[in-house]
């Protein structure tokens, strides 16, 4: 890799003063008193902003390292609220820690440690989200064929929260419950059972007493679903309530095939971009604009939390610096989605530095982008102006002597926000070489000289999609497919190469960022996978 370079690039777009710097690994500090909620929900809301969730650890069944975390400490919760963080939101599934019908009581060790883990965050002086999380698909799914047993369950496991966190601060924050599904129901049926969850859910806390008679209690849309029609009836259900203490809630991971880079969609384009604005523009109408705060419970892309590679780091910078963008500007507090993806809970830093600081960063201000964090150089020909007005000269001065792979660095700054890193890249079109295989181990041997793996189509000779996913011949990255740059080989996963149909050749196109293409094709025959470049 060469030095790396300052550059100010023409043609790029900057924005205002100086921000700021930001530190990308802050120490735990000292921790800090609670300030007073403010009595006006949308202001108590506010101040929640930005928010964290800790994911896949209380949630994760059947124990809290299940799923692959560490064991939450109060250092971690120190960590994090030193990153900035304001609230934190603590997913807990109850399914694993509670006893059989009908009083379905919950392990007095677990609540234990879920209130020792609230009361280490609401220490912090962090808000303090908890909810029945993956329950909902686990048992309330079932109220629409089971619903006394499933409303009574749902109501009694909420009396033992509401019991023993009744005296907690106002800090704490319920949730009734994570992305309520609901089987074998129609549209109207499912709108009916989220409400009388939501409401029975409202019943029950506010009639423990204690502090909960005024907490701020969060209700969500159906599968926390943006979408205009589900969040009209949350809005229904929540002025039926007649409490001013009540907060809405929604999830949003981003355009799907751009989120899980999945037909195409390896950019952030317009209209992944649009999508974005749409969505948060509904939040604001439906919601803001009528005295109803909102909380955007979970946030992020799907392909960064199923895998690297997935989503091209420029583009992910790109969509976070808009989302932020967009959340500021819609008053939409935003509580990231983490299982661990983000934030190194062993080694407490992040795993991406530069990403945090994009994030970070669009809490307050805009930061410029420019149309890709790379530039591709061929390994052999001439150099050419590329259009960040960088001239060739200068590209054949970076690249030397044109090795394969990263050559240089740049930083573009700009007057307000985080800088934008360029890569130079040398690259060589890919080769790919003939394989056999299983459906259950294949790997294409791949030199890839450079380049880097965008995306992969496939078909049959009558020109029809195959693989999974049917509706599109681009297979869904880290699903179908994986490269792995360090063993030199592409990965057809077993989901991908079950999905074909016997004895027919398959053609797959590999694109790749530098806009090389390189056909390759596979054949199977029972468990048998051939792989031929010809």
């Amino acid at each position: 890799m060469g030095t790396p370079l300052a550059l100010i690039a023409a043609g790029v777009l900057a924005y205002g003063a100086v921000f700021g710097t930001f530190g990308g690994d802050a120490e735990p500090h000292a921790a800090a008193a609670p300030a007073p909620v403010p009595g006006d929900a949308t202001a108590a809301v506010a101040a929640m902003q930005p928010g964290w969730n800790l994911g896949n650890s209380l949630d994760a069944g059947p124990e809290e390292t299940s799923w692959g975390q560490p064991r939450t400490t109060k250092n971690l919760l120190d960590s994090v609220r030193a990153q900035g963080f304001k609230s934190i939101r603590i997913p807990v599934t109850w399914s694993d820690h509670q006893g059989a019908t009908p009083n379905y009581t919950v392990d007095p060790a677990y609540m234990s440690r879920v209130k020792q883990v609230v009361d280490w965050a609401i220490t912090d002086g962090l808000y303090v989200v908890i909810d029945v999380h993956h329950d909902s698909w686990q048992w309330t799914s079932k109220m629409s064929t089971d619903h006394d047993k499933v409303l009574a369950r749902f109501d009694t496991t909420w009396r033992q929260i509401s019991a023993a966190f009744r005296n907690e601060p106002a800090q704490l924050v319920f949730e009734s419950v994570n992305e309520p599904q609901f089987d074998n129901a129609d549209n109207t049926r499912k709108a009916q059972l989220l409400n009388e969850l939501n409401a029975s859910f409202h019943k029950v806390v506010r009639a423990s007493g204690g502090n909960n008679k005024n907490r701020l209690l969060m209700l969500p849309t159906e599968v926390c679903t943006p979408d205009q029609r589900l969040m009209d009836s949350l809005v229904t259900t929540i002025k039926s309530l007649h409490d001013s203490r009540l907060i809405a809630t929604v999830h949003y991971y981003g355009y799907f095939p751009f989120s899980v880079n999945v037909a195409g969609s390896t950019r952030f384009d317009a209209q992944a971009r649009g999508d974005l604005d749409k969505t948060f523009k509904r939040m604001r109408d439906t919601f803001v604009a009528q005295g109803i705060p909102v909380v955007l419970g979970e946030y992020g892309l799907l392909g960064y939390d199923n895998g690297p590679g997935a989503v091209e780091r420029g583009e992910m910078l790109k969509y976070f610096e808009a989302l932020g963008h967009a959340a500021r500007t819609n008053k939409v507090t935003t509580v990231l989605w983490d299982n661990g993806s983000f934030y190194d809970r062993g080694k407490l830093r992040w795993k991406d530095a530069g990403l945090y600081r994009q994030i970070k960063s669009s809490w307050t201000t805009r930061s410029a982008t420019a149309s890709s964090d790379h530039v591709f150089v061929p390994k052999s020909g001439p150099v050419k102006d590329r259009s960040l007005t960088m001239k060739a000269a200068t590209l054949t001065r970076l690249v030397g002597d044109r090795s394969p792979g990263v050559n240089a660095t740049l930083q573009a700054g700009f007057s307000r926000g985080v800088t934008w890193r360029i890569q130079v890249v040398t690259y060589d079109t890919p080769v790919q070489s003939d394989t056999t295989g299983t459906t259950a181990s294949f790997r294409i041997p791949t030199q890839f000289r450079g380049d880097v793996l965008a995306t992969m189509q496939a078909t049959y000779a009558d020109g029809g999609n195959a693989g999974p996913t049917s509706w599109t011949p681009y297979q869904q990255f880290n699903t179908a497919f994986a490269p792995d740059y360090a063993k030199k080989t592409i990965r057809l996963t077993p989901a991908f190469l079950n999905a074909l149909k016997d004895n027919t050749r398959v053609k797959l196109t590999f694109h790749f960022w530098s806009g090389a293409t390189v056909t390759y094709h596979v054949t199977k025959s029972g468990s048998t996978v051939t792989g031929t470049t010809s």
